[in-house]
């Protein structure tokens, strides 16, 4: 499953270029992917009531295109790797029909003391569903 988010380019999200500054992205993706749970029924705060949490071990991003304070972008986003412990979600981010950026997280499930935890059958089967390995 894919979910589009739509934003609107804030002015505080734009640097001395007068483009959206990389770090901006990293907020939109966690932004995507809390949408993302949110559409297949699994709120992130239904997994931190269990005592878990996907911690980010792993980003990467590589920007194509800018945008700019004013523009309305989606950030396009879905889980495309699932294991025992960890899951990896894919992204863009576009502008109508133009790709400014695309890239990955992994994560990692831990429990409230950080420790690294399997992720329990009830949330696994509910994100496996949703599954959509990379195209």
């Amino acid at each position: 499953m894919t979910v589009r988010l739509p934003i609107a380019v804030r002015y505080a999200e734009t640097d001395a270029m007068g483009v959206v500054h990389h770090s901006s992205y990293v907020v939109w993706l966690e932004a995507a992917r809390v949408e993302w749970l949110e559409q297949i029924g699994l709120p992130y705060t239904q997994i931190e009531v269990q005592g878990l949490a996907f911690a980010v071990i792993e980003l990467g991003l590589t920007y194509r295109n800018p945008a700019r304070f004013g523009d309305r972008v989606e950030v396009e986003t879905w889980l495309s790797e699932a294991s025992s412990r960890t899951l990896r979600y894919q992204y863009r981010v576009w502008r109508s029909e133009t790709l400014l950026a695309e890239g990955f997280t992994r994560h990692l499930c831990q429990d409230a003391r950080g420790k690294a935890v399997r992720i329990p059958p009830n949330i696994s089967d509910a994100l496996v569903a949703h599954l959509r390995p990379s195209s």
